[in-house]
């Protein structure tokens, strides 16, 4: 007979739960590891039909190295699965772990696609580049905020001409500039890292010809690009272009019960920063490009009936539709394909 396993993973420990013919027929945990892990289900599971455990942050090294020892590994959405896990009368690893090996030999989960380790390496680029510049523009404005407190107002002003002008500031306080020069020197070095990663992103966004392909696009660049890519891997991996809006999230909810039936927001699901991104895309669109389209001037007419931030939403729904139409087919940007979204 064959056997099902249900994994519930953490940072230390993982339980295993075996079932078969209907019945749990053994228990028990180990580092996690996916060596180790692999070891003991070989040896308690001989024929293992399924291995499940849910989306986490060890779920891509997991995946990859389970399927590598050849077992086969299924990863499941963490909140369909809560669905079922939460029947159980108590909460622990162990009933979890015997939650999942039940949905894996009923058949009743959804199985998630995980990326490539290129396609993490792409995104956790992204992230990096991204945490800089962040953490960079957060000690700027506190070197400003400092300074303010002894009536130092830095104007407006970014890069070197920023540090020009907290150092001519300085300059009449001593004191001060023992404790704000650590900062700026911090800084300037963050600054000098994120732009390091910067060039790393753009080299590999010019080297990758569907990234070229996107950025045909007015308002997307090197991050959107390189993201919204990442994240697709294979256009394939979805049958309709349609389907991108949904998965990224920029579909309205729907509520329906009897005699209540509307629409809500949307519903936020998928790449939270990917959705960002088109967002951001979308407003440039809007606001900043010269470049005419059918896209455009369908967001501009929308602007008009439902309001600038929805129309955005819209128009950011519709652009992922296109991008993945343009990685199906290879074509350029136009303004004539756009209207076909």
């Amino acid at each position: 007979m064959t056997q099902f396993i249900g994994l519930d993973v953490s940072l230390k420990n993982t339980f295993i739960s075996v079932r078969e013919g209907g019945k749990r027929v053994w228990r028990g945990k180990c580092p996690s590891d996916p060596a180790l892990i692999a070891e003991v289900i070989r040896k308690r599971a001989v024929n293992a039909e399924r291995v499940v455990f849910e989306t986490g942050p060890l779920s891509v090294w997991f995946y990859h190295a389970l399927t590598t020892e050849g077992l086969p590994a299924i990863c499941i959405d963490a909140r369909h699965a809560k669905a079922a896990l939460d029947m159980a009368p108590n909460k622990t690893d162990a009933n979890d772990a015997d939650g999942l090996a039940h949905l894996a030999e009923v058949g009743f989960y959804r199985e998630v696609r995980v990326k490539s380790f290129d396609s993490m390496l792409v995104r956790t680029l992204v992230a990096a580049r991204n945490q800089l510049v962040k953490m960079t523009t957060q000690l700027a404005n506190q070197i400003r905020g400092l300074m303010k407190t002894f009536g130092l107002v830095v104007p407006k002003g970014a890069g070197r001409v920023f540090e020009d002008h907290v150092r001519n500031l300085l300059a009449t306080n001593a004191g001060l500039e023992q404790i704000i020069r650590p900062l700026l020197d911090a800084w300037r070095g963050m600054r000098a890292r994120a732009a390091e990663l910067s060039k790393q992103l753009v080299a590999s966004a010019r080297a990758s010809e569907q990234c070229r392909l996107l950025a045909s696009i007015p308002g997307v660049g090197a991050v959107t690009a390189s993201s919204f890519v990442a994240a697709i891997e294979d256009p394939e991996n979805f049958k309709k272009s349609r389907s991108v809006g949904a998965w990224i999230g920029l579909t309205t909810r729907r509520y329906q019960s009897g005699e209540v039936d509307y629409d809500g927001h949307i519903s936020r699901r998928g790449d939270n920063h990917l959705r960002g991104l088109l967002y951001e895309a979308a407003t440039v669109i809007l606001t900043r490009t010269r470049a005419d389209s059918a896209l455009r001037a369908w967001g501009l007419k929308l602007k008009e009936k439902i309001g600038f931030k929805r129309a955005a939403v819209a128009v950011a729904r519709k652009l992922a539709v296109i991008m993945h139409a343009m990685l199906r087919t290879d074509e350029l940007f136009e303004s004539s394909n756009s209207a076909e979204a």
